[in-house]
């Protein structure tokens, strides 16, 4: 069994930093699990370890996207896996860190055979979504109840995909059962879990620094390469609000306020998604703080990856 560990936990705890530690003192490569930092020309509000930040070691799976190029659970884990494939065919250590709990589940865990993106299906479904917020949600609800209970009702990319697999298969949505998890590795995943209050400060603290340092030159940027802001990673926190800032429709300080309110929202439905792992071994506290990095490294010599 080859070893492989991923860091997870909300975003602003730390994640690239643990994993950066992990990569030198166990000689790994670290592998990206987080689906935005997967686009070129993202990097100020997506919090991306930049090249000249990465301390030597390779880095998998950032940049590989066009702003207009989607990417679904599925194609990520299969390009993942491969990626996997090469880094222990070296003999390194696979970090995998995101927090994309969607994305790191269909890695290790996998997705039932589901149909290709349909352009015409997504398109009226987008169309009626814009017309009526919430209705595919709801629609979604009446079909397949089970099905919308795992999605949150503000998700509209998941909530469309799921209604898009509906109406092309015209059957209900595959059993996770069907999926074939990955094979040939041993995992182990850790948790970062910092205190609420601290991580609150944190986020606050970068988000400012974000748009203080750039994140609305990098939507302008953008913009005039060829971005209209109606792609996927335009919906994000930070750069939905630059946008809008840019267009007229938000202050400065209301588009700042507006991000740090929905990041916090975004860091409790993380840690929410990942409580349910009962694999994961939890850490309190930041990935940089000397502490938690000597807690990592003796729960990773323990489960015999020193």
């Amino acid at each position: 069994m080859k070893p492989l560990v991923a860091v997870v936990g909300p975003t602003g705890s730390g994640k690239s930093a643990l994993a950066l530690w992990l990569a030198q003192k166990f000689g790994g490569e670290i592998v990206n699990c987080d689906s935005l930092q997967l686009y070129r020309g993202f990097d100020i509000g997506t919090a991306k370890t930049l090249p000249q930040d990465r301390q030597g070691i390779p880095h998998h799976l950032f940049d590989v996207l066009a702003p207009e190029e989607s990417y679904s659970a599925g194609d990520y884990a299969r390009r993942a896996r491969e990626v996997l494939t090469e880094i222990a065919g070296r003999n390194r250590l696979p970090i995998v860190t995101g927090g994309t709990g969607f994305y790191l589940r269909a890695l290790l865990e996998g997705l039932p055979a589901l149909p290709g993106r349909n352009h015409g299906v997504r398109e009226r479904l987008l169309s009626r979504q814009q017309a009526r917020p919430g209705s595919l949600h709801r629609i979604l609800a009446r079909l397949e109840p089970g099905g919308a209970a795992r999605i949150h009702a503000h998700d509209v990319q998941k909530t469309m995909r799921a209604l898009e697999i509906r109406l092309l298969t015209q059957r209900p949505l595959p059993s996770p059962a069907a999926a074939r998890p990955l094979e040939g590795y041993s995992v182990l995943k850790l948790g970062l879990d910092p205190d609420r209050g601290a991580l609150q400060q944190v986020l606050e603290a970068r988000t400012r620094a974000m748009f203080e340092h750039g994140l609305i030159e990098e939507v302008r940027c953008l913009l005039a390469q060829g971005a209209n802001g109606g792609e996927k990673p335009f919906e994000s926190l930070g750069y939905k609000q630059a946008l809008l800032h840019l267009r007229g429709a938000l202050t400065l300080e209301q588009a700042i306020s507006s991000t740090i309110i929905e990041t916090r929202q975004y860091a409790k439905r993380q840690l929410t998604w990942f409580r349910r792992d009962s694999e994961i071994r939890w850490l309190s506290g930041f990935g940089n703080q000397p502490g938690i990095i000597t807690a990592a490294a003796e729960v990773a010599r323990q489960a015999g990856f020193g």
